[in-house]
Parts: structure tokens; sequence; C-alpha cells
């Protein structure tokens, strides 16, 4: 029996004391929607996805996510438009920004030097999670990947279900010190992904890279799920250059 009652609170009785609160599932979107804000993956003025976007690429029920929504916008931090879309506000980035920023600015970020530790660090999660991810988790990973496909012209809207794409490779390998290490690294240089993630044809290619990666997932195969990540890194870094030489750094 589940040490969790229906509220999400740790049963008291397990320990003989207070309880101990666990976020709900309300509390965990604000905080992933506040995340990709923080990290400059959202600015001020970019529109969220729909709600039904919102709810596949975080694989919840609506009654949580207008939760989320709701207390985001009595924060400030989002606001309700005509026709039901969610806006990033202008806070300024100071408010948000976390104290510790590896973000590095556009002049300075040495894309190669990013993915060469990325190569390091991802492709060792992927390996763990190939041999360690649940039955469970390896099916919302292939759903996240396919569902990849609706998002192929809102660019905000992928950005959203990439993070949570890698998120879930992340907990699938069951390292906490890794996975903080890979979404550092994941973090730095989204002014310029941004911009990459724009050009035609650059979400569908990754789409389709996330889907080969996450078939590997579910057969287990480590060697074909590092391979296909792999080729997906660098896709991500060569279109990451291209992007970073428009912007004339």
């Amino acid at each position: 029996m589940s040490a969790y009652d229906d509220s999400g609170r740790k049963d008291a009785g397990d320990f003989g004391g207070g309880t101990l609160a666990r976020p709900s599932i309300a509390e965990q979107v604000a905080n992933r929607i506040m995340a990709m804000i923080k990290s400059g993956n959202l600015k001020p003025g970019d529109r969220l996805p729909t709600e039904q976007q919102m709810t596949i690429a975080f694989g919840i029920s609506r009654p949580p996510l207008r939760e989320a929504l709701k207390a985001l916008t009595l924060m400030g931090v989002l606001v309700s438009r005509q026709g039901g879309r969610y806006t990033v506000t202008d806070l300024s980035p100071s408010r948000l920004v976390a104290p510790f920023n590896t973000m590095l600015s556009v002049a300075d970020y040495d894309v190669d030097m990013q993915f060469e530790a990325r190569t390091v660090v991802d492709l060792e999660l992927v390996r763990l999670c190939a041999e360690r991810a649940s039955p469970e988790l390896r099916q919302r990973i292939r759903k996240l990947a396919v569902d990849g496909r609706a998002f192929e012209q809102d660019p905000v809207a992928f950005r959203l279900l990439d993070m949570e794409f890698h998120q879930a490779i992340n907990d699938g390998a069951g390292n906490s010190l890794l996975a903080a290490l890979a979404q550092v690294l994941y973090d730095m240089g989204l002014d310029v992904r941004r911009t990459a993630s724009e050009v035609p044809g650059v979400i569908a290619k990754s789409v389709g890279q996330h889907i080969v990666v996450a078939d590997a997932l579910m057969a287990g195969d480590a060697p074909a799920a590092i391979a296909a990540y792999r080729a997906h890194l660098e896709h991500v870094r060569d279109t990451t250059i291209s992007a970073k030489q428009s912007l004339g750094a």
C-alpha cells in the first residue's frame, strides 16, 4: 500500500510525526514552467501552447494544469489573453533568474565546449536509462517522442515538449547528480537554441531522432540508444552553430 494518501501527502504514521508534503501535480507543472522562464527557454511575450498541447507534453489532465496556470497568473508570471492562451509577462529577469545561473551570453557561448560536455553526460544518462527505466517511464518517453509530431510548427510548444522528453530520460537513468549536470548543460545558450528551433525543418528532424532514441530505449538496447542520441546531439550542435552565426556572435 502506498505511503502517500490521495492528497499526495506522506502518511504521518510512517514516521510517527507530522506530515511531509510532496509537491502536487499542479505545483510540479508550475515549477517546470517557471524553470523554463528562469532559464530563458520562455521569454516575455511568448505565448504558451494550448491547454491540449500542454496536457500532452506534461502527461496530465486539465484540472491540475489549470490550477498551475492560475497560480502562475496570480503570481504575475503569466497573463491570460483573449482566446484562452497564456502569455509570459514582462517581469524583470533579475526577479526570475536563480542565484546560481550558469547561462552564458551569446558572445561568450562556446558551442563546441557545451556539446563536448553534453556528449559525456547525456550519453551516460541514456545508457543508464536503457538499463534502469521502468516500463511505464519508457512508454512515457516514447509517447513524448511521438507527440512531438504535432508540435513541428510551434517552436514554443516543442521546446516545452523537448524539455519533458530529455527530463524523462534523465529520470529513467536514476542518477540525480548526473541529471542535475545535464540540466545545467541543457540550459546553456538557450537564446541561440530558440533561434535554431524556428528554422524550418529543424524541429521535424529532432522529432524523428527522438523517436529513434525512444524506440531503442523501449527495446532496452543501450548501444542503439546511445548511437541515436549521439546523432541527435550532433544535429542540435550543428543547428546551434548555424543559429549563433546568424546572430553575428
